[in-house]
């Protein structure tokens, strides 16, 4: 049973929780008055997001953070950026890991360059690099930099080592960039939702069931949106933390801020047994603890669980699924046609045999499913048995080699080998469609984070589909043994017997460069041919003309949309190069038209009015209906900066890559508009890159062509951001349009103004 609380809770002593209209009980049972305010501090969170503000105000956080993490994929970009910037060296351990572009099968030697410049830049500015094929981003983490009480910041949405007793974030590269550049990480004081843990899992159920059960209670409401959860009761220490790891990595997917978890002695066995006995301090609530909400977990009512595409929110028990094939299949179905817009088919119900789903294939992968005790329990599962020599496949990928080194020692891989699974390196590929990418109309279960649209590697825009569901290491191990049958972990006995494990971290001291605080600035950068420096942006005009080159109207837009995973993420080097695929899976003619609405500002910047009506004759009648707003009668053309704009209800949704927001501005974007930002981190991205963040309420009186004109923009963001007037130019028609831009800092101000993070550092280098 999961249920949640309306309003706020008071946690007592750790073990009872008392709802907020019943504070009354509180003086009962401790003989004090209910002090809301000062319980607030008696949360795990507030202690630890204390300890890291430098602001001297709890209300308005400025941290800095530990530590930092990134992979293969952004952090060419946030070097590049930060170099850029005027950084001379890493001022705090920062890991660079190779677990993304890992497989150089695309764009010939462009994977393996960026690899060669992440280790020149840790040579250059004291680095940690971590190998191809040697550790996942998480799980190095994990094993060699959580702590308790520490905080540290990621590139990578799934950055979470709450279960170490660590508040991890992860973010756009640009706030890594602040970081490397001794500034902070500024954010309000985030509401804390306590996850209260009751009972023990039951035997074959796996963290990833629990996890799929949470998200399920809490992501459509949004009840823990921008939220830190923060995981207490009894609950906690009937899981080992192996296993809490692979619930608290999936916490990403409520789309909380961060989580942090209480720690015992488990946690203080597991970081001794990775030779870090320092790292631990119990952290717990105090004696009185007030949260904003509560969301308690009975873990043995938990069972098997399957999120079916396209999200780990849509998830059912297996059991329940198999009672409903029929109805939730054919739900399933009318959601693909939506996501392929007619150019490719994808079908369920012509899986179901025997009244039984089969699937295609199975993963057991990453920073979620490659952990020790989920190949484990897996192996032991099939060991014996096969996974059969029809369609069915089952590749299961360890998420370090130090977790690889055991599992072969102790025969779990050769029992997983023997019956017919294939065995790979740590590598996140099947995590965003770049490894084991299953056949067309193919339905693959995953143990892994996400399975978004397109997240298995399909191109519906080639007539391809495929797609994920869902499913805890148990559960697939079970399904391999059936050969395909959909089976519930539940379905097979033997489960919770999994060996101790042994760390052994040769393959660490052999492979990995550890080079924090030996930078050596007369080092040179390895570029290769593909990795570009970021082309110049220009600072923000007083009045701008938008024109909409998107106009998305589903509910929730993720960042895969915005720019595709899988494998352009070779491209992520050469900002001009990934640009060329922003939105080509969602709205492929977007891109044409943002190079076409940037070509008047490219001549607007450079000759002059005349040349920007040569370059765009529609314009003559645009600035004509311009001249007719109150107070725009004299504005002249090249006092108006021009670009694209991208109308989404929700943008944001997954990973936390600034390329969703950093190849918009590339080709000339300026601004987003939306209903409400579906992150945090994605909102963070388009101001770094110098976009407006603009809201309005009801839906969009435009239509893609039209032109938003936004007069004292400038002026604006120096006032209170609401109500800012703009106007939709459609044809001979202008009407009034209400905008508005959420919350931003003093410092997100003027990033917007610069033109983006990199020229508002350069201006401060010159001040």
């Amino acid at each position: 049973m999961i249920s949640l609380y309306e309003g706020g809770v008071y946690l007592v002593r750790g073990t009872k929780l008392i709802p907020e209209k019943e504070k009354d009980r509180v003086k009962l049972l401790t003989g004090q008055e209910a002090d809301k305010e000062a319980a607030r501090k008696e949360t795990i969170a507030y202690s630890i997001l204390q300890s890291h503000n430098t602001s001297g105000d709890m209300e308005q956080l400025k941290l800095r953070f530990d530590s930092m993490a990134s992979h293969d994929i952004t952090f060419v970009g946030i070097v590049q950026t930060a170099r850029a910037s005027g950084m001379e060296q890493f001022p705090i351990p920062y890991v660079l890991t190779n677990c993304h572009n890992t497989l150089c099968a695309v764009g010939g030697t462009i994977n393996e360059d960026d690899h060669m410049f992440g280790l020149s830049a840790a040579k250059k500015y004291g680095g940690i690099y971590v190998p191809p094929h040697i550790a996942v981003i998480h799980q190095y983490m994990r094993e060699k930099m959580a702590g308790c009480g520490q905080m540290i910041l990621g590139s990578d949405s799934h950055t979470r080592y709450g279960a170490l007793g660590t508040m991890a974030v992860g973010e756009g590269g640009g706030e890594l960039v602040k970081q490397l550049l001794r500034d902070t990480y500024d954010v309000k004081y985030p509401e804390v939702v306590a996850v209260y843990l009751d009972g023990a899992p039951r035997p074959g159920t796996g963290p990833q069931d629990i996890a799929l059960a949470i998200i399920k209670a809490v992501f459509k409401n949004g009840y823990v949106k921008n939220k830190v959860m923060e995981f207490v009761g009894p609950g906690v220490s009937s899981m080992t933390t192996d296993y809490r790891n692979g619930v608290d990595v999936m916490t990403t997917e409520t789309t909380c801020l961060t989580s942090i978890w209480r720690t015992d002695e488990d946690t203080k066995a597991y970081l001794a047994k990775h030779h870090r006995e320092e790292a631990y301090r119990e952290l717990s609530p105090g004696d009185m603890a007030y949260y904003d909400g509560c969301v308690y977990v009975d873990l043995s009512t938990v069972k098997p669980m399957v999120a079916l595409p396209f999200h780990p929110s849509n998830a059912y028990e297996i059991d329940e699924l198999k009672e409903n094939l029929t109805d939730i299949l054919g739900e399933v179905e009318q959601q693909a046609k939506h996501v392929s817009g007619g150019k490719a088919s994808f079908t369920l119900l012509d899986k179901v045999k025997d009244g039984e789903l089969m699937v295609q294939q199975a993963v057991i992968a990453g920073c979620a499913g490659g952990t020790y005790s989920n190949i484990m329990e897996a192996a032991q599962a099939l060991k014996g048995r096969s996974c059969g020599s029809d369609a069915f496949s089952l590749a299961v990928y360890p998420s370090s080699q130090p977790v690889f080194a055991d599992l072969v020692k102790k025969g779990a891989v050769s029992d997983l080998m023997d019956a017919g699974a294939i065995i790979r390196t740590a590598f996140c590929g099947p995590c965003f469609g770049a490894g084991d990418t299953p056949c067309n109309n193919g339905l693959s279960i995953r143990h892994t984070t996400r399975n978004f649209p397109n997240r298995e590697g399909s191109k519906p825009g080639s007539g391809q589909m495929a797609a994920v569901a869902l499913m805890d290491a148990r559960s697939i191990a079970a399904t391999a043994a059936n050969k395909g049958r959909l089976t519930s972990a539940w379905e097979m006995d033997g489960w919770d017997q999994v060996p101790e494990y042994t760390f052994d971290d040769s393959s660490y001291k052999n492979r990995v460069y550890f080079g924090f605080g030996e930078g050596d600035e007369s080092r040179e950068l390895v570029y290769g041919p593909n990795i570009k420096d970021w082309p110049k942006m220009s600072p923000l005009a007083e009045n701008i003309l938008l024109k909409v080159c998107s106009r998305i109207m589903d509910p929730v837009t993720t960042t895969d949309e915005l720019i595709p995973s899988g494998e352009t993420s070779s491209y992520r080097s050469n900002p001009l190069g990934l640009a060329e695929f922003t939105l080509s899976r969602r709205d492929p003619e977007y891109v044409a038209r943002a190079k076409e609405a940037f070509v008047p500002e490219k001549a607007r910047t450079t000759e002059g009015e005349a040349k920007i009506f040569e370059t765009e004759p529609a314009l003559e009648a645009v600035y004509e209906q311009i001249r007719h707003i109150p107070g725009s009668e004299q504005v002249r053309a090249e006092e108006v900066e021009i670009g694209s704009m991208i109308y989404a209800v929700k943008p944001g949704d997954g990973s936390a890559r600034e390329q969703a927001a950093s190849c918009q501005r590339v080709l000339g974007g300026l601004a987003n508009i939306s209903r409400e930002y579906a992150t945090k981190r994605y909102r963070s991205n388009v101001i770094n890159w110098g976009m407006i963040p603009f809201q309005m309420e009801g839906e969009p009186d435009f239509q893609v062509g039209d032109y938003i004109y936004v007069p004292g923009i400038r002026t604006a963001l120096e006032g209170d951001l609401k109500n800012i007037a703009a106007y939709v130019i459609h044809g001979s028609s202008t009407k009034e349009l209400c905008l508005y831009i959420g919350e931003m800092t003093e410092e997100e101000r003027e990033i917007v103004k610069a033109g983006c993070l990199i020229n508002y550092n350069r201006n401060r280098q010159k001040g």
